[in-house]
């Protein structure tokens, strides 16, 4: 006890008062998950949450279903950005695909994508312009679902950096509750889903040519969500797989190569 209360006296922090500030952070996420869902807004319909469980299977067993690849006429440097809770592994399929087309793929350098704070997206900025510097050439971002969403941002702040925007299944448009994870990004963040800490408009589109993928069959996010509505990207396309499957279908993989030939 005494050792406890001289630390007190000291300014530092006692284990007692550390194991509080983390109860007390644990109960305020706890309080942020459990927030009611805003009215007239809602995420895909449960029998597509469902399916969901077919896009787990296949990231531990790639398809059988090979997308079809030929060689690029203009190779791009690529950076992919993975989705929220997910590492870049999860996106390696994806990039073996594409570098066997010709084009460079590079990872962003993270780790895990545990949401944003204004320090890893300035880490992004800088990865960002590291590249764009390296190759002397602009970038093409492929960003999946809250990916997507960093890379739009990304887009915003170094137009001259960014050949083009592709996001999947990313939920930029319209309310940020429209999916089925939104409280879980806030268990995890600490932050309102519709409050990042960042000053952004998301639905605002990048000065870059932007490509939306989104599918009909997403049981995370609101298809009217990552398809957006005109102004808000410069094209959409739709891609029949699970939101989990944009990372490894071969319909996804198809149509992110697609982009990649278009200017």
């Amino acid at each position: 006890m005494k050792h406890v209360m001289a630390s007190a006296a000291n300014g530092t922090e006692t284990p007692l008062a550390r194991g509080m500030r983390w109860r007390d952070e644990l109960l305020r996420r706890a309080a942020l998950a459990r927030e009611p869902q805003p009215d007239g807004v809602h995420g895909p319909p449960l029998r597509h949450l469902l399916g969901e469980l077919e896009g787990l299977a296949g990231a531990i067993r790639p398809s059988r279903d090979e997308p079809r690849i030929t060689p690029a006429s203009q190779p791009r440097k690529v950076m992919l950005l993975p989705g929220f809770g997910t590492h870049p592994v999860r996106m390696r399929h994806m990039a073996r695909k594409l570098e066997m087309a010709g084009h460079k793929v590079k990872r962003w350098g993270l780790g895990f994508n545990f949401g944003p704070t204004p320090e890893n997206l300035a880490f992004l900025e800088g990865r960002l312009l590291d590249l764009y510097g390296r190759y002397g050439e602009p970038v093409v971002l492929v960003g999946w679902s809250l990916g997507g969403v960093f890379a739009r941002e990304l887009a915003k702040r170094h137009p001259a950096a960014v050949a083009k925007v592709i996001t999947m299944g990313s939920p930029f448009s319209g309310d940020p509750h429209a999916n089925n994870a939104w409280r879980i990004y806030q268990l995890v963040t600490g932050h309102p889903v519709d409050q990042p800490p960042l000053e952004t408009q998301l639905s605002e589109k990048p000065p870059v040519p932007t490509i939306a993928l989104w599918s009909p069959r997403d049981g995370i996010v609101s298809a009217r969500a990552s398809c957006g509505k005109p102004g808000e990207r410069d094209k959409a396309v739709a891609v029949r797989c699970t939101h989990l499957g944009f990372a490894y279908s071969a319909a996804s993989i198809e149509a992110v190569l697609h982009e990649l030939e278009t200017d």
